[in-house]
């Protein structure tokens, strides 16, 4: 056994890789994006790209100044991530078990 390093690679092999670099798996879209910045015509650019997108307004749009500049910010949705999220929820309600005769018993804590 020798402790000698290992051979390194020829050049055409490294020069090779460099010339077929991993490909990048495409992400996920994130189902709420918060978009902010100045309020100008770049913040809109953004705002259009992401409709364009898929993704929807959600709530109303936040403004701010700063000292120097307006600055804005706004909500953005994919519809399908909110109608999975209530399919859940209406899937948990249905799942309670639940005594519906509960006349003249109060819940401490509740209004």
């Amino acid at each position: 056994m020798s402790d000698a390093p290992a051979p390194l690679a020829p050049a055409a092999e490294l020069a090779a890789a460099d010339q077929n670099p991993p490909v990048a798996l495409p992400q996920e879209k994130l189902s709420y994006r918060l978009i902010t910045g100045p309020d100008d015509r770049s913040f809109c650019e953004r705002i259009s790209a992401a409709l364009a997108d898929g993704y929807v307004l959600h709530g109303s749009p936040a403004a701010t100044f700063n000292g120097t500049s307006v600055i804005v910010a706004q909500a953005v949705i994919l519809p399908e991530a909110v109608a999975s999220s209530d399919a859940a929820v209406a899937t948990a309600v249905d799942e309670l078990e639940f005594d519906a005769d509960l006349s003249g018993e109060a819940f401490e804590g509740h209004a």
